[in-house]
């Protein structure tokens, strides 16, 4: 829809304005959440021989859980329930109801006005896209900046496009009461400058999410937890040695990537004597705003904390030939190494397919490559990725030490 609407900046005329269909958009999304559910479905696991039980499963003893009227004792078992958006302790907002990320996508129209609590990266992802398809939105924020875990010239960078595209963000604001309003659904905050109001008719709250242990019973099996999840040691064990966790329920990586990788850890761990560490894991995450954040590694507060010296080197889009050409050069590469041997120690990505590019550089960090190795490796041209080759490049050219040049400049001179 955003790409429609924008046509004319590359020479394209619309004879008429586009009509955004709603409806068809959402059915879509339903229909392709529906084909890519197969791949973890119930169906699918017990062609893989996979005995599946449905129902409140708790655990009656260390050893044997209780699920749909059978008790199933086990020698290992994994808890890997996961979490689900976290509530707003809010007066009035169940009365008025909410949408969450699980809810939002059942919705049969675009709601005109949405207001968006939390500035989180599902915040800011379904925030930006009620925008480009055409809802009036209001972000509130109990933090100062938009995605507070990133980056903050990243985030600045996705706040100015917030804004050029009619997003009110709203930060260090808290959230008071909701009241039903003649006008709409209201939510009175309060970020220093007395009470206001934004009033809307549907609301999103997007502030975290919370761990699955209702009703697991895990006081019976000895496995301690937490408001934050079930606790476990870095092979993925939980208090009790018989019982390991995995993903959102004992991670502080909520994405669906990091959940494969744990449960790939503690399957290995439980049932082939493994001694795989969570710890060793190098976990990139990505925010599908326009444009998108991508982060793997250290940042510069966390390298000082670590007392890591180190060089920060940093590119912009502005400079890449496919960015000029696609007329999307917001955004930047920024790599974080290490001052002595130039090893590469994290690194930030904002732009379009950010997410896409980020798995280079993961694998330069898990392979303790340094960043002068990147500089070796050809990418197709033009391509956005191209920008990776060239932190190389620059981080060569900026440990050229000025005596070098003087000299190389005065044999050069002389060659001729």
């Amino acid at each position: 829809a955003h790409a429609v609407r924008t046509a004319a900046g590359f020479g394209i005329e619309l004879a008429e304005p586009p009509e955004m269909r709603f409806h068809h958009v959402m059915e879509r999304v339903r229909r392709i959440r529906s084909g890519i559910s197969e791949h973890d479905s119930a169906k699918r696991f017990a062609a893989l021989g996979v005995d599946v039980y449905f129902g409140q499963a708790q655990f009656v003893s260390p050893r044997a859980i209780e699920v749909a009227g059978a008790r199933l004792d086990f020698s290992k078992a994994i808890i890997a329930t996961g979490a689900r958006a976290a509530a707003l302790p809010v007066p009035g907002l169940e009365k008025i109801g909410y949408l969450t990320n699980e809810t939002v996508f059942s919705i049969r129209e675009v709601p005109r006005r949405l207001i968006v609590v939390g500035a989180g990266p599902i915040g800011c992802e379904l925030g930006q896209a009620f925008r480009q398809l055409g809802s009036e939105v209001t972000m509130l924020s109990a933090s100062t900046r938009a995605l507070p875990k990133d980056d903050p010239d990243a985030a600045r960078i996705v706040q100015d496009r917030f804004t050029h595209e009619g997003v009110e963000m709203c930060f260090n604001a808290r959230v008071i009461r909701a009241e039903d309003s003649a006008s709409g659904k209201a939510l009175v905050f309060d970020r220093g400058r007395g009470e206001e109001t934004a009033t809307a008719d549907e609301i999103l709250v997007a502030v975290g999410r919370a761990p699955n242990i209702e009703g697991l019973n895990l006081e019976a099996a000895g496995v301690k937890y937490n408001h934050r999840g079930v606790l476990v040691d870095e092979r993925l064990r939980t208090s009790n040695a018989r019982i390991f966790a995995a993903g959102d329920i004992a991670s502080r990586y909520q994405f669906t990537h990091a959940a494969e990788a744990l449960a790939r850890i503690a399957l290995q761990n439980a049932l082939f004597f493994g001694r795989k560490k969570a710890s060793a894991l190098v976990v990139p995450w990505a925010t599908f705003t326009d444009p998108e954040v991508a982060h793997v590694g250290l940042d510069e507060e966390q390298a000082r904390d670590l007392g890591l010296q180190t060089r920060t080197i940093t590119l912009p889009f502005a400079d890449n030939d496919r960015a000029a050409t696609d007329s999307d050069t917001d955004g930047f590469a920024r790599v974080l190494v290490g001052a002595r041997d130039g090893r590469l120690l994290g690194a930030t990505l904002v732009g379009s397919h950010a997410g896409d590019m980020i798995g280079e550089l993961v694998l330069a960090i898990q392979k303790k490559m340094k960043i002068s190795e990147l500089s070796a490796v050809i990418h197709p041209y033009p391509t956005r990725a191209e920008i990776i080759k060239r932190l190389g490049d620059e981080s060569m050219r900026s440990r050229l030490k000025p005596w070098i040049k003087r000299l190389l400049t005065r044999f050069f001179a002389w060659s001729r």
